[in-house]
């Protein structure tokens, strides 16, 4: 079987999709700042800042798939953290496909993680497809590296796949895990306005997509990796409030509360638009989870 190079394994989605390929009978490996025997897959060691990375991963690779990158929002969006949150993406691309090119590897398919941030922390009519161009904002510029990142692999010759991914429910992280608390002690809440979009999607319904870029030749190109039905913050946190049987709390988290918190960063979470799922759809993937209350009912 297949040999599944993983950056970014023991993240949300790196735990998750390592699992699910296991059991689907690939080997799976992990490229780790710390190489741990008694880890539960092969982890190789690697060292993005000193570009610095073990020729065995490379080596054994018949796909890798970059999940790597700095978590947007642990932190205030410093200029020092900015270019940790960028390098940490584009960087890391660039190793991998430094790497490949040293041991002329050539690879199955590369497949990149990307955001719906691409499309800029904005609130419009408007409903954004791959075919968009990228914001010109902090989430925009970073995301349009990142891809340009992974494009050297295509034009290796490698079929490259980018998934521009929405926010992850899961119980294990994300939004949803940090919400979860709160809303069983009754403070459940939309933030600002509310009426800003916010694109999701499941974890199972994300790791099966990865699956189906492995899988599925015809794939190439950027897809979005987002779930079809669209719900504004407003109805997110109301339906987790229902799913939880517990009170919503009707006054929203003012808009100024959040931008003296996080400063540029609450601009993420008060802005939001619709992203269409029609070219992954057509694709031929068929979602598991498509509305919003049958994801949470399983997830809650």
């Amino acid at each position: 079987m297949a040999t599944i190079l993983l950056t970014g394994g023991n993240g949300l989605v790196g735990s998750n999709l390592s699992r699910l390929l296991q059991d689907k009978g690939y080997d799976v490996a992990i490229l780790s700042r710390q190489a741990d025997k008694k880890a539960s897959f092969p982890t190789y060691k690697w060292n993005p800042e000193k570009m610095e990375i073990d020729p065995k991963a490379i080596e054994k690779a018949d796909y890798i798939i970059h999940l790597a990158g700095e978590n947007i929002g642990k932190e205030k969006w410093t200029p020092q953290r900015k270019k940790q949150i960028v390098d940490s993406r584009v960087k890391t691309s660039e190793l991998l496909f430094t790497a490949c090119l040293q041991q002329h590897k050539n690879l199955k398919a590369f497949i990149s993680a990307s955001a719906i941030g691409y499309y800029g922390m904005v609130t419009s009519n408007h409903i954004f497809t791959e075919i968009d161009a990228p914001s010109s904002d902090f989430l925009g510029t970073t995301c349009k590296s990142w891809e340009q990142a992974a494009q050297n692999f295509k034009e290796a010759g490698i079929r490259t796949v980018i998934l521009r991914t929405a926010a992850v429910l899961s119980e294990q992280g994300g939004f949803l895990s940090k919400l979860l608390p709160l809303t069983r002690l009754g403070l459940c809440s939309a933030l600002g306005s509310g009426r800003q979009f916010l694109p999701w999607i499941h974890i199972d319904d994300l790791c099966n997509i990865y699956l189906k870029a492995i899988e599925d030749d015809q794939m190439t190109g950027v897809y979005n990796a987002v779930a079809p039905d669209h719900r504004t913050n407003q109805e997110i946190t109301r339906a987790i409030a229902q799913t939880l049987n517990k009170p919503y709390w009707i006054p929203h988290i003012p808009a100024f509360f959040l931008r003296m918190r996080y400063g540029e960063m609450a601009e993420m979470l008060l802005t939001g638009s619709r992203v269409s799922a029609r070219k992954i759809w057509r694709a031929g993937y068929e979602f598991k989870f498509q509305n919003l209350e049958s994801a949470l009912k399983d997830l809650c």
